[in-house]
Parts: structure tokens; C-alpha cells; sequence
């Protein structure tokens, strides 16, 4: 079983390899691919009532005797393949991210990360991928992100979500097998509130390093007496927030 993720917003247009010889004129598919029989040989191949993309013919197992795969350097396994679930852990207050990601100068990474990461970044429209672990209560606080859109699945546990608006809030809840999205530049937040962790996996369409800003960390980051101002509190009132955790 595979989750696939997609950079696009329009139709997907897929053309599978049985379908691209069929929609080829058979005598430039025999002059392309020059087999024995010449083009006699390619009118024996029938087209298939149903998509092969998704079916295995009955008699696999006949029709198919050796197949076997070498595994490339890793400098090439790399560019297009991570161990997601292996790599490490970032915790939060209320569960832990681990993440398939572009990151300026490496920082973090490991050499085979590396590899991943700046493979990444050479090529637009591709996928910043994350598992995100929300501890049982645990919340994912209010944040939002400068270049990218969000989607996610939810593999286990239940939650709810919301999109925070200006003077409109969204709240949801979600389970097993729900798909999420957020727009980017759209606040919002995911809270478990099952007895199990709340599980997701998460796509973001950048390669670049994904720039996110937290409810904690913008507040923090205005001055006291602007504070004061917006909210009609004294200043001092203020230095109750704790500072956040890096």
C-alpha cells in the first residue's frame, strides 16, 4: 500500500507504458524497438479491456520467470529515496516531526540526507514530506507557512482541526483515512483527542526549506507595549507567557 502525493492542482495526466505503445503506429514501434519479426511481432500484442496500471494478468506467474534488482551506489539511491521512518526525531511540546526536507547548508543532516535534500531543491514543483506524531491531548499549536501548501493523511488515531481566518474560524474533526488541506498562508492547528497518538503523514509543495511561523513565536516576537496596545492589557501582564522552547 502506497500514499502518493502529486504537485499539481489540475487533472493528473498519466500515460503508462502499455498505453504509450498502443497509441504508437506499428510500424514505428517495429522500426523503434527492432524486433525480431519486424512489425508481424508487435501486431501480436493485444490491448488489455482492462487498465494494467492497476491489474496483474491471472497467469503472472507463468508469464514472468526471473525478476531480480541490483541496488544502485548510494549516491544515486539517494536522490530519490529516504528512510523517512529511520531519521531523526524532532519532539515538540506535543508530539515529535520527522521529515523528508530540503535544509539550507545541510544543517542536521546526515550524508545520505544530504543527498536527498539537495536533489530536492534542484528540481521545482517537488514534495517536502513529514510523519507527524501528536501525543494523546497533545496539540500541533496554531502556525502557518510562507511557501507551501499543506496536505495530510491521517494513518491513526482521531483529532480535530482548524483553519483560523480573519473573523472566521473552521473546526473539524478527523480520523483514520482523512485528507486535510491547508492553503498557504492560512493559520491553523491539529489537537488529538483520542487515548492513542493522532498519526499523519504531510506533504508540502516547495523544495526549498519550508519557512513555518508559530502562534508562540510571532507573539513573542512583537514588543510588550504593542501588545498592551492591541489588547488593552498593562505591559506587565505579558511577561506571563512563557518563552519558546527552539
Amino acid at each position: 500500500v502506497f500514499l502518493l502525493f502529486f504537485t499539481t492542482h489540475e487533472e493528473l495526466q498519466t500515460l503508462d507504458v502499455d498505453d504509450a505503445f498502443f497509441s504508437t503506429p506499428e510500424d514505428i514501434a517495429a522500426r523503434a524497438l527492432k524486433p525480431q519479426g519486424g512489425v508481424n511481432f508487435i501486431r501480436t500484442f493485444k490491448k488489455q479491456v482492462e487498465d494494467q496500471a492497476i491489474n496483474l494478468p491471472p497467469n503472472l506467474n507463468e508469464l514472468v520467470q526471473n525478476a531480480t534488482y541490483v541496488q544502485s551506489p548510494d549516491k544515486l539511491v539517494w536522490q530519490y529515496f529516504y528512510n523517512l521512518k529511520g531519521s531523526a526525531k524532532y519532539p515538540f511540546p506535543g508530539g515529535i516531526f520527522q521529515w523528508a526536507r530540503y535544509r539550507i547548508n545541510g544543517t542536521g543532516l546526515n550524508e545520505t540526507e544530504k543527498i536527498f535534500s539537495e536533489s530536492l531543491n534542484k528540481h521545482e514543483n517537488t514534495l517536502t514530506l513529514a510523519t507527524l506524531r501528536i501525543f494523546s491531548n497533545g496539540l500541533g499549536q496554531p502556525h502557518f507557512h510562507f511557501n507551501a501548501n499543506e496536505m495530510g493523511y491521517v494513518i491513526s488515531g482521531c483529532g480535530q482541526a482548524g483553519v483560523i481566518l480573519s473573523g472566521v474560524t473552521a473546526n473539524f474533526n478527523i480520523g483514520i483515512g482523512d485528507v486535510i488541506f491547508f492553503p498557504v498562508g492560512t493559520q491553523h492547528y491539529i489537537k488529538s483527542v483520542c487515548d492513542e497518538d493522532l498519526l499523519l503523514i504531510l506533504a508540502y509543495n516547495t523544495g526549498n526549506q519550508l519557512e513555518t511561523l508559530r502562534m508562540n513565536d510571532y507573539f513573542h516576537g512583537t514588543a510588550d507595549h504593542i501588545l498592551a496596545q492591541l489588547f488593552w492589557k498593562e505591559q506587565a501582564e505579558f511577561k506571563k507567557f512563557p518563552t519558546p522552547a527552539k
